[in-house]
């Protein structure tokens, strides 16, 4: 499963796959980092969807997805996974984060997206820390695409240290 899996060092909003996946907050209100990147790129489609959700389901709770078009964006949609606040470890958060990701990859099944790229949940302003969330994403996605029809799964890594961090993980697998 590891052939399917790519890292790349970039912008996740520059990618050309069917989804792209969002590290969104619960409100779904579009924040700072990647969040505020994909919807200020999407446009005003993704927050008008977005509060649609908000008013039918009050939001998107942690470890969860939902799932909106893509706006202005090159992907056809946008998972919103919301991920875990680090508080230590005590906390669930490692079940948390990789539900974050099955979540996400759930929906890309039932829309039948093949190609979707994620960044690195959690581990920005939720203060993850990137070692931990790296290995629990790899690990957790590569064993999801065992019985998935899933053709390709990146990793779109901000910052140079994410990218040495997760290909440090990625070639422990």
């Amino acid at each position: 499963m590891k052939e399917r899996i790519k890292l790349i060092k970039g912008d996740i909003v520059e990618q050309e796959v069917d989804a792209i996946v969002n590290a969104a907050n619960s409100a779904l209100a579009g924040g700072g980092g990647v969040d505020g990147a994909i919807h200020r790129a999407g446009g005003p489609t993704i927050d008008e969807e977005c509060r649609v959700i908000r008013e039918q389901c009050g939001g998107c709770p942690t470890g969860h997805a939902v799932i909106t078009g893509g706006g202005n964006l090159k992907a056809k949609y946008v998972i919103h996974a919301v991920g875990p606040i680090w508080k230590g470890g005590n906390f669930n958060e490692d079940n948390l984060l990789a539900s974050a990701y099955i979540e996400s990859l759930k929906l890309a099944e039932e829309y039948n997206i093949k190609t979707i790229a994620f960044p690195s949940i959690s581990t920005g302003a939720y203060g993850f820390p990137v070692e931990r969330a790296a290995r629990i994403a790899l690990r957790t996605v590569a064993d999801y695409l065992v019985n998935s029809d899933i053709k390709e799964v990146r990793f779109i890594l901000f910052s140079e240290r994410d990218y040495e961090v997760y290909l440090k993980a990625y070639n422990e697998l």
